[in-house]
């Protein structure tokens, strides 16, 4: 912008200086002609009155000579300019300032020729008789006896008015560079005044390009500039809005990518890989700074999953497969491969891969299954053993009384078996679909425990089993107070069943901070191998089949206390040891 300034400043005291120098010629020249016009009328004049006056001589040439010189040098002391008489035939009779004897013909001479032709002759030129620039102005003269025309020509130096010309032309320069000086000035302040918006708006220019927005022009006149500043601050607008809207999408964007429960990769048509979210890292083990902007072949993954993407490339169609992943960890994995294609149906422009965990679905499947089997198969024991020992009353047992008897209590406790399978079973599902109303309300641990350990004294004297209750006074917890006395009896029952005779089951209740409950209920029981720690909470898992079938368990208790304790927002987990004892933990949150 200084050199735009600069240039704009030397412009302007050219076009100044260059009008004034015209300006300045124009009126040299004008001055000098209307000085010489005037000395011409002035000269004419003159020798207008001395035609009228002086007595003119004709005859012999030598006194001629004579006379015309005496009058010529007499008459310059009147008109202060030399004087010069000339004959019709060009030869000087008589001059003011030199010899007319030895003087040149004058009939060639331009002022001369004119004065004859015309009337009045004029000529500039410079003399070479005293080398100065000279004025000559002639006019003829007749004679009155004659009849012959004779010239007389008056010269004057024209050195006054160059002189007078050369002052001015001094005056000129001066004003010329004081006018300069003047316009420099003038015309800086103007490039300034005319450029310092500019720069200004430059520079929110430069801000805009750089995404500074809030970059505004301070628009103070209403002229062109004004308007141009107006224009960028209008348009600055409309980019603010434009990229707020852009950022909010971007973001928004961002945040329904990196929260996708799928894993969300985007590759073009030349396999780079464009985008990767979250999820995305988490499945294939790489992160997004690794594999952006490289090819997808770099991913040392399965050699699979590099061909399905290669095949979506080709075929441009949509894929849909399943794939075992081992790394980072084992997982079933849906691949989805959509062509992308740029404004609806325009160029292929890539795909989109989509990752989908299906590994708890497919887990979920095989559960539904093996609880279908484990269901028949637990329904399918007491079934068989009632309609044998049945068949068995009906062949002819049932005269024998004693036999009748047992067989018919045998089959009483596989129907009151059944039911009570069929009854968890039912239980489970309400469990399970949350169809099972809580009702909360305040409970306090040390009656509650008391009276739970009440119910089960019966069941542990027949073993010899000691209950040991240890309850940290004060304890209240908001929960449903049947549903928890539900999870205490099968915990401490399953405790008695699995403890041997002479054994004890602990129970310790204390407070975990201000916010939770820790329960815990111990027994010194046979234990739990470490390899089914985690698959106890599966539904009809045993650890000890025979065991369990004799203790008449229906292998769904444990399901049970594990998904109403999720009901009431906690949390519960196993430790065991074969042959030392198993202890349960559930911690509750005080407040629901």
């Amino acid at each position: 912008m200084n050199s735009f300034r600069t240039r704009l400043t030397l412009i302007i005291i050219a076009m100044t200086a260059l009008s004034v120098t015209a300006a300045g010629f124009l009126m040299m020249k004008t001055f000098k002609d209307n000085h010489i016009s005037a000395l011409e009328d002035n000269m004419v004049r003159e020798m207008h009155l001395i035609a009228n006056k002086m007595e003119w001589l004709e005859g012999d040439p030598s006194e001629q000579y004579v006379y015309y010189t005496e009058e010529a040098v007499e008459l310059k002391g009147y008109t202060d300019a030399r004087i010069t008489f000339i004959r019709s035939d060009g030869v000087v009779i008589g001059d003011s300032d030199y010899d007319a004897r030895k003087m040149d013909n004058h009939a060639t001479r331009k002022e001369v020729k004119d004065a004859f032709e015309h009337g009045i002759g004029q000529s500039i030129r410079s003399s070479d008789t005293i080398g100065e620039s000279l004025i000559y102005v002639a006019i003829p003269v007749e004679m009155p006896v004659s009849g012959d025309t004779y010239v007389i020509r008056l010269s004057m130096s024209l050195q006054e008015v160059e002189g007078s010309i050369d002052q001015l032309t001094v005056v000129l320069i001066a004003g010329l560079w004081i006018l300069c000086a003047v316009a420099a000035l003038i015309s800086y302040r103007i490039a300034l005044s005319l450029t310092r918006p500019l720069e200004q708006i430059t520079k929110v220019a430069k801000r805009i390009k750089n995404m500074d927005y809030r970059a505004r022009v301070k628009t103070t006149k209403q002229d062109e500039i004004g308007e141009l500043g107006t224009a960028i601050n209008a348009m600055a607008d409309s980019l603010q809005v434009q990229m707020s809207r852009i950022k909010q999408n971007e973001s928004q964007l961002e945040s329904v990518l990196a929260n996708m429960i799928n894993g969300v990769v985007m590759i073009d048509v030349n396999g780079q890989i464009l985008l990767m979210n979250r999820r995305a890292e988490e499945v294939l083990g790489f992160s997004a700074r690794e594999l952006v902007g490289r090819h997808f072949a770099e991913a040392k993954q399965q050699y699979e999953l590099a061909q399905i993407i290669q095949e979506a490339l080709d075929t441009r169609e949509h894929l849909r497969e399943e794939i075992t992943f081992y790394f980072p960890e084992e997982r079933l994995l849906e691949l989805n491969l959509v062509p992308v294609h740029e404004n609806d149906g325009g160029d292929f422009s890539g795909v989109l891969l989509v990752l989908q965990d299906v590994s708890a679905i497919r887990r979920l499947e095989r559960m539904r299954s093996e609880f279908v089997a484990n269901v028949s198969h637990e329904l399918k024991t007491p079934i068989a053993a009632v309609k044998g020992f049945a068949e068995t009353l009906l062949g002819g047992a049932v005269k024998d009384e004693e036999t009748a008897r047992s067989f018919l209590q045998i089959i009483f406790d596989e129907s009151d078996r059944l039911n009570r399978l069929i009854g968890d079973i039912l239980e489970l599902s309400k469990i399970e679909s949350r169809r099972v109303p809580l009702i909360f309300s305040p409970v306090e641990m040390d009656g509650f425990i008391a009276k739970t350990v009440t119910l089960l004294e019966s069941e542990a004297k027949r073993k010899g089993i000691t209950l040991d209750p240890n309850v940290e006074s004060g304890l209240y917890l908001e929960a449903d107070e049947d549903r928890l006395r539900q999870i205490m009896m099968n915990l401490l029952s399953n405790g008695i069943n699995y403890t041997p005779e002479g054994g004890r089951v602990a129970i310790r209740i204390l407070a975990l901070g201000e916010d939770h409950v820790r329960i815990q209920i111990s027994d010194s029981g046979i234990g739990i191998p470490k390899k089914d720690l985690p698959r106890i909470f599966e539904r009809f898992y045993r650890v000890d089949k025979a065991r369990s079938r004799s203790s008449g368990g229906t292998g769904l208790g444990l399901s049970i206390v594990k998904h109403l304790v999720e009901l009431h927002k906690g949390t519960i987990s196993v430790s065991s040891t074969v042959g030392v004892g198993t202890t349960f933990t559930i911690d509750l949150p005080v407040i629901q």
